[in-house]
């Protein structure tokens, strides 16, 4: 995606940033420990100047003196590693804390955009950093099924709103254990507030920490970008148009509650069906069913879907109005 040189600067002062954090952060770290442990300190030193050492006497040609300075370093690095150990601190504790590891917050690796970069284009091209923010609430670690009712059965398959939200669950963790090796999409529908924007947001936040990139849009979000990457010929909107059909995961939330017409019956079959020709997977969630999909828009539209996506039905009370009494 083609970023404007303020943009560029935008996000490369962020990596500035972010990698003088990481170094006060492990500065800090390492003082605390050796103030408790002097020893460190002392073993923290001895590798320095073996490692100067070794890279004098590799520039100066001397290959007879490295074999016993890397053993040297070895021993250093064991002893460094065992006083760690004894006195309970993690491995990596006193390692730079990047937020990339990847790139070491750089945002290049080889001189290519890392994964981190591409994510921060789509944050600021489509201005949803505070995706952030709700995956910090909603996430798997925040799931709970107390709000799913066993005694509440789905007539149509016998199963219970809880027995239905537990398929949900583990059919979403095979999703993002298979991402890279198994091209699938999810079409969560029912009723409202039974947990489908819940369950899109959990795999978003999981798929975003390993490292792929992810764009969330409502409807009306999503419509609204395509009719700029139509009409609007300018190079930004074109790039943002462009990388919806790129990401690794696109969401498409609330599905239906766009206003409807032949324009985004056009343009929603474009994209589901432009993603599933280059495998570029997709979460939709929506009120609608299957005979409600085809009447709003085609039966293109609902071939695509039910030939390319696994379909999850939720069902049950909604879930906000029981927090809201709670």
């Amino acid at each position: 995606m083609p970023l404007s040189n303020t943009q560029y600067d935008a996000i490369m002062r962020g990596y500035d940033a972010r990698r003088m954090r990481a170094n006060q952060l492990q500065k800090k770290r390492f003082d605390e420990v050796c103030a408790k442990y002097p020893k460190l300190r002392e073993i923290e030193d001895n590798i320095a100047s073996l490692s100067v050492r070794q890279a004098r006497r590799l520039l100066d040609g001397d290959t007879a003196a490295l074999g016993a300075l890397k053993e040297q370093l070895a021993r250093c690095r064991k002893e460094r590693s065992a006083l760690l150990a004894a006195s309970d601190i993690p491995a990596d504790y006193l390692d730079v804390p990047y937020t990339c590891p990847a790139c070491k917050d750089r945002g290049l690796i080889d001189g290519k955009r890392c994964h981190c970069f591409v994510q921060a284009e789509i944050d600021l091209v489509y201005t949803q950093s505070n995706i952030r923010e709700i995956l910090a609430v909603e996430n798997f670690k925040a799931l709970t099924f107390d709000y799913y009712s066993d005694a509440d059965v789905n007539p149509a398959n016998g199963m219970s709103s809880l027995a239905t939200a537990k398929e949900a669950v583990a059919k979403c963790l095979d999703f993002i254990k298979n991402f890279d090796v198994r091209f699938s999409n999810l079409y969560f529908y029912g009723d409202t507030g039974t947990g489908k924007t819940f369950l899109s947001n959990c795999v978003a936040k999981e798929l975003l920490e390993s490292g792929h990139s992810v764009i969330y849009f409502t409807a009306f979000q999503l419509f609204d970008i395509l009719s700029r990457g139509v009409f609007d010929k300018e190079a930004e909107a074109i790039a943002a148009h462009k990388n919806i059909f790129e990401c690794d995961l696109l969401i498409i939330d609330d599905l239906g509650t766009e206003v409807s017409n032949s324009f985004t019956t056009s343009q929603l079959f474009l994209c589901i069906n432009e993603r599933i020709l280059r495998k570029k997977s997709t979460i939709i969630s929506t009120n609608l069913g299957m005979n409600q999909l085809a009447g709003l828009y085609s039966e293109r539209i609902l071939s695509r879907i039910s030939s390319n996506y696994t379909l999850i039905k939720l069902f049950g009370a909604d879930i906000r109005i029981l927090k809201r009494h709670a």
